[in-house]
């Protein structure tokens, strides 16, 4: 069959819930080729595109943003280039694409690295809805809405460990509300305000680029983010074929299409079968049919794709031939966007290297947990404590090693100063997405350092960060026993001490947890992972999609 023939789900038919709850906030246009729902949706307002694009061999424009789905790109990422890096290395190299890492103003502090000296890495990998050529247009419909501005419709955050133990995937619904920060386009300077109030997380996309989908994430999340990955529609297809197919699994007979049409077109026995190319993109893009057909349950199929694609990659079988490893290191790179750090092969091979090392068992695949809030989602203070898991470095398997009771980090080379002459900057970094700044929380601290003898303690009111733990950061080895002397005498954890070049001297900020009183106590240390999370373990070959009866066949 043709890729005009092809009918792909619509990536901009709702929020991560029910669709009987979104038809009531807007139409519902999941419809294959030759769609006519075609309003496409950036904020509150009603309407849906009918589908997603890809290349046709000419490269796009920042404004006409790849495809969105991430399963495919991280698997690249995590295999698929490494086999065929140095086959023609520089037309493959020619390839790749890239962009700008980060277009906001605001920087997240890298976190401080372990006791070996190793720090973690975070990749956000992001597909969009655009339309920019007619190979795009042809798998996903939606003629109309040919050149519209890109939506970031699926996002994921992949987060690898400072040891290279353990890897961490967390999804955000498209629908997400949030604040999107001033964002800077680097190809024509145009500088996109910051949203007035909250909006859906995938209008990100538009305002310049991946850069400030980036940026987005890192004010939302408070995690330093490394590296992005975007993948092309089009790669899609082939590269499902290149692996071989992927191991998926139903629990009834599904077929993903109403009386309407809406629906990929998805059709499969109950049972476990290898998907891949056509099929293999409507399992990905599958809403209606899975669970309570909502952009929850289509995150859930995507993760037990990816989980199964990382262990087919693993296994190697179906890559031992030379040519098939040369189609894919084809496909995969003109498929991929990536920021200047990733924009060769030699850099995608040392990062595929090091994925690598994760075994499927420490692989742990997340949602952002979220409640609804009319037709859209928001975070919960369980997505704060995933985030928090995530920014600390703990497994979500709960596998880390556990330290003893009383453990304590190595002694400070650096003694500290007389608290008299150790300057502290103290800011006020109270304020979260629910929360509004506690006022004067820099000044009762400042002064509460100052009565405890350290007389340079001042209040700094031109940053208002947003932290949610107290924390004392430092720049250069020759402060650090001066930041840790002020954690000390306020009861701050030696743990939050932290070197980062963000500050200029010992700077304490006073985080959500502190946002009363003069006493500071520690939060508890609940390091599990939420249960709103749905943790899916990479190494789960038992997992199955359940079918909606709607949708099912005999």
């Amino acid at each position: 069959m043709t890729r005009s023939g092809v009918q792909a789900e619509d990536t901009q038919e709702g929020p991560a819930n029910a669709p009987e709850r979104e038809e009531a906030a807007r139409g519902d246009g999941d419809n294959g080729v030759g769609g006519t729902d075609d309003t496409r949706e950036t904020g509150d307002a009603s309407g849906e595109g009918t589908g997603d694009e890809a290349g046709d061999g000419r490269r796009p424009r920042r404004g006409r943003r790849v495809l969105r789905w991430t399963a495919v790109a991280l698997a690249v990422v995590l295999a698929g280039t490494a086999g065929a890096g140095y086959l023609y290395y520089q037309h493959l190299n020619g390839n790749i694409k890239k962009d700008v890492l980060n277009l906001g103003d605001n920087k997240v502090a890298e976190p401080t690295p372990n006791a070996a000296g190793q720090t973690p890495l975070n990749i956000l990998v992001i597909g969009s809805d655009a339309r920019d050529s007619e190979a795009n247009q042809q798998l996903g419909g939606a003629r109309e809405t040919f050149g519209s501005t890109p939506l970031a419709d699926v996002q994921m955050l992949v987060h690898l460990s400072a040891d290279r133990s353990n890897m961490s995937v967390v999804s955000m619904p498209r629908d997400t509300l949030l604040e999107i920060p001033k964002c800077t386009d680097p190809d024509d300077g145009e500088v996109y305000p910051a949203s007035d109030g909250r909006v859906m997380t995938n209008q990100s996309l538009g305002h310049g680029g991946p850069g400030c989908t980036v940026a987005t994430w890192q004010e939302l999340t408070g995690i330093h983010i490394d590296h992005f990955v975007m993948v092309d529609f089009a790669g899609v297809v082939s590269m499902a074929d290149a692996v071989g197919g992927v191991p998926v699994c139903v629990d009834a007979n599904i077929h993903s299409r109403d009386n309407e049409g809406h629906g990929s077109g998805l059709k499969l026995a109950k049972g476990t079968h290898p998907v891949k190319g056509k099929q293999a993109l409507q399992w990905l893009r599958t809403r209606y049919g899975f669970e309570d057909g909502s952009d929850l349950a289509r995150a859930k199929a995507q993760h037990m794709y990816l989980n199964s694609m990382v262990r087919v990659l693993r296994e190697n079988a179906t890559l031992s031939s030379p040519n098939k490893l040369r189609r894919l290191a084809e496909e995969a790179t003109a498929a991929l966007t990536v920021d200047p750090g990733l924009d060769t092969v030699k850099k995608l091979y040392d990062l595929s290297d090091e994925l690598r090392r994760v075994k499927p068992e420490r692989i742990t695949m997340t949602t952002m947990p979220n409640r609804y809030v009319g037709a859209r989602v928001e975070p919960t203070e369980d997505a704060e404590q995933l985030f928090r898991l995530v920014r600390e470095d703990i497994a979500l398997d709960g596998k880390d090693a556990r330290k003893k009771p009383d453990a304590e980090p190595k002694a400070s080379a650096d003694p500290a100063a007389p608290d008299a002459e150790i300057a502290v900057q103290v800011r006020n970094g109270t304020r979260t997405d629910r929360l509004a700044m506690a006022p004067g929380r820099a000044n009762t601290v400042a002064g509460l350092l100052a009565d405890r003898g350290f007389a340079k303690a001042v209040a700094d009111p031109s940053v208002l960060p947003s932290e949610d733990r107290t924390v004392v950061r430092y720049p250069s080895a020759d402060l650090e026993g001066d930041a840790r002397r002020v954690a000390k005498s306020l009861g701050v954890p030696a743990g939050s001490v932290q070197r980062s070049t963000d500050v200029s001297g010992v700077t304490l900020v006073v985080g959500a947890d502190w946002r009363e009183g003069t006493a500071y106590k520690a939060p508890g240390s609940d390091d599990s992972t939420p249960e709103s999370a749905e943790a899916l373990n990479g190494a789960d070959e038992s997992a199955c999609m359940e079918v909606n009866p709607a949708f099912t066949w005999s």
